[in-house]
C-alpha cells in the first residue's frame, strides 16, 4: 500500500515493497541505536528519519554498513540531547553521535559477520547547499525546517530516501524508489548542476551502477563523460577510495568497462587505459589483448578480496604497454615485471596509499611471473618463495591469472601441495646459526655476516646442513680470511 503525502511525497509502507523485513527486526547494534536516536529527537519536539544509503540498503534487502539520521534540530541542539558526541562538520550541520558501550561492544562482537560497518550514527541537519566553489564542500549552508527540501541537494535519487524507523515508511520526494525498480542510477535534478557541486560524484554514481547491476540514467551518464576532465580537482586520497571500493565490492569488471565508456578511466588510471588494443601471443593468451586479460580477472575477483590483492590485480600487467614489442618468433614484452613494479609504485605514492599497502601490491607485480618456474626452483628458493609475506594473495592472483588467460592451473596446484606437504619447521627452520655464534667463532663482525647466513640457510633448506657444527664447517671452508686466526 502507498498514499500520496503532503508536498508531493510518495509514503510508502515499507512491509509491502518486498522487503526483508527480517532486517528491520533482527537485532543490529547501530540501526537499533540510529533508531533510539530518531525516536529521542522526536521525544524533544524535532523531526527526525533515517536517510540515504541504509534506506537503499533495506529497501534492496542489503545489510547497510552504517546508518546515517537527518533532522530539523540544529547540530547544537543535536550535541544538547546527546551530550556524547563529535562535531565533525557541525559547519555544515553534522555531528556523530557514538554508539554507547553496550552496542558498541556488541558491533565489534559482530564485526566479522557484518565487516565494515560504523560505530558511530551521523546526525546532520535538514538544509539546502549554496555555491560549491572547491568543487567539494559547499560555500554557504542553509538550514531547513522540511525533509523534502534536505533531500533535494543529495547526489542520486537512490540514496534521496528517507525511512521513518518507527512505522517502517518511507518519503520519497525524488523518486527513488522508481528508480530502484527500473535499477537506474540518476541525479537529484540536473546532472551538471549536481556533478559541479561534487565531481566526485562522477566515479560514485559509476561504483553503485557496478555494485548494484544498474544502468546510469542517459543523462546522468552524458554529462559524465562530458565533465570527466573535471575529476582532477578531485584529491588523489578520495579518488583512491572509490577505485579501491569498485575493487572490492563484487563487480569490478563492470565497474571498469563503465570507468572507460564514461572517459573516465584515462583520467583517474590513464596506465589501464593503455592496455587496450596492446596484443598478446594467442599462444599465451588466447583471451585477446592486454585490457581484455585485465577485464577477465578483475571479473574474477569477487567481493570481499583485500584491497591489496584487487590493487595488485589491476596492476599486475600495468608494464606491457612501454615494453610491448614484436620479435620474429612473436610478441614479447621483456622488461615488463621490473617496468611494472615501478609503475605500480608510482600510482600507489600518487594515490597516497600507506607504505604496507604499496610494498604488498609492488610484491604482487614484481612475484606474478614468478610461479612459471617453481617447479624447477631449488627446494631452498622454493621455500623462500612460498614464505613471502601474505603469500595467500600473491596464490590467489596466480590462480586468477591463470584463469583469465590459459587455464592452466597445474602450478597453482603445485604450490597448493607443496604448501600442505611441508611442516612448518621445514618451511621456516630455527637458525643453525645467528651472528653472536659467528662472533663466537672468532669472525669479525660485517657486511659479510649476512651473506654467511643466507648461505647456511639455503642449504639448511635444501637439507645439506642439520646441525650447528656442520653449519660452522661450511662457513669456515667457503668464507676463508674472515676470521681472527686467519
Amino acid at each position: 500500500m502507498n498514499t500520496e503525502g503532503h508536498g508531493g511525497r510518495r509514503v510508502f509502507d515499507f512491509a509491502v515493497l518486498g522487503v526483508h523485513c527480517v532486517l528491520l527486526s533482527s537485532f543490529m547494534p547501530a540501526k537499533e541505536f540510529a533508531t533510539e536516536i530518531v525516536r529521542t529527537l522526536r521525544q524533544h519536539g524535532h523531526q527526525a528519519y533515517l536517510v540515504g544509503g541504509c534506506v537503499r540498503d533495506l529497501l534492496l534487502g542489503r545489510q547497510p554498513a552504517d546508518y546515517d539520521v537527518a533532522t530539523d534540530a540544529h547540530p547544537e541542539q543535536v550535541m544538547s540531547i546527546f551530550p556524547e558526541t563529535y562535531a565533525v562538520g557541525a559547519q555544515f550541520g553534522v555531528v556523530l553521535v557514538p554508539l554507547p558501550d553496550r552496542l558498541r561492544e556488541e558491533a565489534e562482537s559482530r564485526s566479522t559477520e557484518y565487516p565494515g560497518h560504523s560505530f558511530s550514527i551521523e546526525v546532520a541537519t535538514f538544509r539546502c547547499d549554496v555555491g560549491y566553489s572547491d568543487g567539494r564542500h559547499p560555500d554557504q549552508v542553509h538550514y531547513s525546517t522540511r525533509p523534502e527540501e534536505d533531500v533535494q541537494r543529495r547526489d542520486f535519487t537512490i540514496n534521496g530516501l528517507l525511512l521513518d524507523p518507527m512505522t517502517n515508511g518511507v518519503l520519497d520526494y525524488v523518486g527513488g524508489r522508481a528508480d530502484l525498480e527500473r535499477r537506474i542510477v540518476r541525479t537529484i535534478g540536473e546532472p551538471a548542476h549536481r556533478f559541479g557541486e561534487d565531481k566526485l560524484r562522477m566515479l560514485r554514481a559509476v561504483r553503485f551502477a557496478a555494485r548494484f547491476g544498474y544502468e546510469i540514467d542517459t543523462a546522468t551518464f552524458a554529462a559524465i563523460q562530458r565533465l570527466a576532465p573535471q575529476i582532477h580537482q578531485v584529491s588523489h586520497e578520495r579518488v583512491r577510495d572509490e577505485i579501491g571500493k569498485m575493487l572490492v565490492e563484487g563487480n569490478a569488471r563492470r565497474a571498469f568497462e563503465l570507468l572507460d565508456a564514461s572517459n573516465l578511466l584515462r583520467e583517474v588510471l590513464p596506465e589501464i587505459a593503455a592496455m587496450k588494443g596492446v596484443a598478446q601471443p594467442p599462444q599465451f593468451h588466447p583471451e585477446g589483448d592486454v585490457w581484455t586479460h585485465t577485464l577477465m580477472l578483475l571479473e574474477g575477483l569477487g567481493g570481499g578480496v583485500s584491497r591489496t590483492l584487487a590493487f595488485g590485480a589491476l596492476l599486475h600487467d600495468v608494464g606491457k604497454p612501454p615494453t610491448f614489442r614484436v620479435a620474429p618468433d612473436r610478441i614479447r614484452f621483456d622488461g615488463h615485471v621490473e617496468v611494472g613494479m615501478r609503475m605500480a609504485e608510482e600510482i600507489c605514492r600518487r594515490f597516497r596509499m600507506s607504505n604496507e599497502d604499496t610494498e604488498q601490491i609492488v610484491a604482487i607485480v614484481a612475484n606474478h611471473m614468478r610461479f612459471a618456474d617453481v617447479q624447477k626452483m631449488k627446494a631452498s628458493t622454493l621455500k623462500r618463495f612460498l614464505r613471502l609475506p601474505r603469500f595467500d594473495e600473491h596464490m590467489e592472483m596466480h590462480r586468477l591469472d591463470c584463469l583469465a588467460s590459459h587455464g592452466d592451473l597445474s602450478l597453482y596446484e603445485f604450490c597448493r601441495q607443496k604448501l600442505a606437504d611441508t611442516p612448518p619447521e621445514q618451511m621456516r627452520p630455527e637458525p643453525l646459526l645467528t651472528g653472536d655464534d659467528l662472533i663466537a667463532a672468532g669472525f669479525e663482525p660485517g657486511p659479510q655476516f649476512k651473506q654467511m647466513l643466507s648461505a647456511v640457510e639455503d642449504l639448511q633448506l635444501e637439507g645439506s646442513l642439520t646441525t650447528r657444527e656442520q653449519a660452522l664447517d661450511f662457513v669456515r671452508r667457503e668464507f676463508p680470511g674472515h676470521g681472527k686466526s686467519s
